[in-house]
Order: structure tokens, then C-alpha cells, then sequence
């Protein structure tokens, strides 16, 4: 990598949010704007989803994964931002230093601003206590997806889909692809987690959704035989496999952040941020499914074209300092996580709403508390993991006195 010529930016992944930004800072006319991508190819996770429907929101009308992470790659390229794949953040330091890893070595780069946009992971087999034999033919749905897609294999005929998110409707589209048919999806709420009509599309292929249903353990010698699943009143049962996909309980992917000097917010495993996407380091910003999980390709993408509008502001010296904030945060059992997790209240620019996510069912309201009184109230009638957005502007600002902290009281 030249480093001869300075860096302005330097953007941690190269999925939708991250090119979105690198194409944005160059339109607004930062110099020398760099992408980081650990892949051998640039586009993020849409790379391995051979199904529509991605870039309505972008470019108005419809592309598949694959054609739509190429898009993205030719308009941040057609915009002058440079792409370096195979290329990993080993260390993220203070002041913007990345010590980074080449396929020729290791490297020192020296950024003004950097961009964390290195999205999410779904959780392993391990971290859902799923019991049973380690098997051949377990996989989670980002593996599925690059087998089917970029390495052409069908490592199963009949699996079974563990989860109901808007991830697994894609593995139904991907096994559907493939030729595999799955044998069930099983949920262990009462409702599936993706919203109508989504949830449609499995019928219309034939396959049962089992809610109420709980995977205990998987079953097999050698390879998957069956799942055993646990009904709502304790029951046990197998369903016979030959493979299980482990769906959707996103995590971002924020192993810099934990190994390195930035706050992590424990509630959304992402870096704590203000309303600017700034972390704790003000040489640092984040952007897309990082922020917390999870959003889709289309999400993340304006995310990503925003915090890079931000960040050009921030260079030219537009954005209020990182200092003057207040916390937010969520208590009790309903309310999952808060973001942005920081406010800074001086100014009205920046993000216009709180994003929060649901650990159960709710309805009712949500009400705002800073020094014992209520700054802000909003009405909520949402499910778990379903994204609810907060106006900023319900807050009473002039009565915050400091950390501002988010209740759910019940209709």
C-alpha cells in the first residue's frame, strides 16, 4: 500500500456501509479515501445471497446479493476510493494508527479519521448451548450461503432451519436455489421473529414452521440423523435430518473495539456511540450492523452514506466536539439496547432518532428519565427484535440534568 500520500480516511470494511461511506467522502470531495476488506473481494455479505431483492433503496431498482455487491464495487471505484482486499485490521490504536496484515507482511498506516463498518456475526453452535454430538452438516446461514453461491456445493438434502428471522427466510430462498428442501423451521416463540409477509414465503415452499419450539440437542453418528426439539408444555420429539442451519442471533463484529481503546456497549456488543456515529475515540466512527444488529443490506448502506457526510464535516472542522454528551441507556427486561448510546444536546444535527430493540412483546410506552424526572415519552407496540425508532425530538432537552435512562411501562 502507498504511504507516501496521506490518508483522510481509512473505512474498516468493505460490506454495503462501508462503501457507501468511501463513495460518499469522495463525492464531498475528501482526498484519499481507503477501504480495508479482510475478503478477497469486496461487497460484504450480500456476496453469498444469490437471491433479490437488494438495491431498490440504492439504485432503484432490483439486484441479486451478488450483482448488487459488484454495483457497489464499481460506483466507490468509479468514485476514486481505493479497495484493498485481503487485508486485515490486525490492531486499531489511538490517534487512527491501524497495524494491519498483507499477504506480504505486516504494515503500519497512519489514518485522520477511521470508520469501523465491519458488520455482524451470527452466534456459533457453541454460544446457543445446543447440545449433542459435533456433526458434519451443521452451519450457520453465511456459511450455507457461500457453499451454495460462491463454492457451487450441496452439503445437505433435508435440513432443518433453526429460527425464524428475516436471515432464515433467506436460507429457505438459498436451500430453494440449491435443490435442498428443509424438513422444518423451528422457533421457540409463540410468533415468527421476520415480519408479514415474509413469513409467507416458507408455506408457499412448503415448509412447517414449528413455534413454541425449542432445539435441545442434534443427533447423528458422523453426520446430522435428526434434531431433537422441546415443545411449549416440555414435551421432547425428533425430527428427522441430515443437516441443521443455525440462523439469524446476530452479534457485530466488534473484536477491534473489545482487543483496543474504545468503549463497547455491553447492550448492543458495539461500540458506544453519539448521535455522529463518533465512538470514544473522536478519531473514530461507525457505521451499519457494527452499531448493533441487525439491519438490513439497504439499512446500512444510507447509514454508511451518512456517517461518511459526517465525517467529511468532521474533517473540515463542521461537527460539534465529542466531549459535551450525555448517556443513554435502557433498564429492565423488556428493553434490549439503545443507540446511540451518547448525546450531545447543544446542537440538533446528527441522528434524529433513538433506535431501540425489544427482548419480548410489548405494548405501552417508553418513558425517558434524567434526574429523578420524565424528559420523554413515546408509544410503542412492537415485538422482539423488530427495530423501533425514537423521535430525538420528544425529548425536553432543557430538563435533561444527566444520564438520561429508558423504561417500558405496560399498556
Amino acid at each position: 500500500m502507498d504511504l507516501t500520500t496521506p490518508i483522510d480516511v481509512a473505512i474498516i470494511g468493505g460490506g454495503p456501509s462501508g462503501l457507501a461511506a468511501a463513495t460518499t467522502l469522495k463525492a464531498t470531495g475528501v482526498a484519499r479515501v481507503v477501504v480495508l476488506e479482510r475478503e478477497s473481494d469486496a461487497g460484504g455479505i450480500p456476496r453469498h445471497c444469490g437471491h433479490p431483492p437488494f438495491g431498490a433503496r440504492e439504485f432503484k431498482r432490483i439486484y441479486t446479493g451478488p450483482a448488487y455487491a459488484r454495483k457497489l464495487v464499481q460506483t466507490a471505484l468509479a468514485a476514486g476510493v481505493e479497495i484493498h482486499c485481503l487485508t486485515t485490521v490486525v490492531q486499531a490504536r489511538e490517534g487512527g494508527e491501524l497495524l494491519l496484515a498483507l499477504p506480504e507482511g505486516q504494515q503500519v498506516i497512519n489514518a485522520r479519521r477511521v470508520i469501523y463498518a465491519t458488520g455482524v456475526r451470527e452466534t456459533p453452535r457453541s454460544a446457543r448451548l445446543l447440545g449433542g454430538m459435533r456433526l458434519q452438516g451443521v452451519v450457520n446461514t453465511g456459511a450455507l450461503q457461500s457453499m451454495v453461491f460462491l463454492k457451487h456445493m450441496r452439503p445437505f438434502k433435508r435440513p432443518v432451519i433453526v429460527g425464524t428471522e428475516l436471515v432464515a427466510i433467506s436460507a429457505v430462498s438459498t436451500c430453494a436455489h440449491a435443490g435442498i428442501r428443509p424438513a422444518a423451521m423451528v422457533e421457540p416463540d409463540p410468533r415468527p421473529t421476520a415480519r408479514f409477509p415474509f413469513t409467507i414465503y416458507p408455506r408457499l415452499k412448503c415448509v412447517p414452521m414449528h413455534l413454541n419450539t425449542r432445539p435441545v440437542a442434534i443427533h447423528g453418528d458422523k453426520t446430522v440423523s435428526s434434531l431433537e426439539v422441546e415443545d411449549a408444555d416440555g414435551a421432547r420429539r425428533h425430527i428427522d435430518c441430515d443437516g441443521v442451519i443455525l440462523s439469524g442471533m446476530f452479534t457485530p463484529e466488534s473484536t477491534l473495539g473489545r482487543m483496543g481503546h474504545l468503549e463497547v456497549d455491553p447492550a448492543t456488543g458495539g461500540p458506544v456511540v453519539d448521535q455522529f456515529g463518533r465512538c470514544s475515540d473522536p478519531v473514530y466512527f461507525a457505521a451499519g450492523n457494527l452499531l448493533r444488529p441487525v439491519e438490513t443490506a439497504g439499512w446500512c448502506w444510507d447509514e454508511g452514506r451518512r456517517a461518511g457526510a459526517r465525517v467529511a464535516d468532521d474533517l473540515a472542522e463542521r461537527l460539534p466536539n465529542g466531549i459535551e454528551t450525555v448517556p443513554v441507556s435502557v433498564q429492565g427486561p423488556v428493553l434490549k439496547y439503545v443507540m446511540p448510546q451518547r448525546l450531545n444536546l447543544k446542537v440538533s444535527r446528527g441522528k434524529d432518532v433513538l433506535q431501540l430493540r425489544l427482548n419480548d412483546i410489548a405494548k405501552g410506552r417508553i418513558i425517558a428519565t434524567s434526574g429523578g424526572k420524565t424528559v420523554g415519552q413515546w408509544s410503542v407496540n412492537s415485538r422482539k427484535e423488530r427495530r423501533v425508532l425514537l423521535s430525538v425530538s420528544r425529548l425536553d432537552q432543557s430538563a435533561i440534568t444527566g444520564p438520561v435512562t429508558m423504561t417500558f411501562t405496560p399498556a
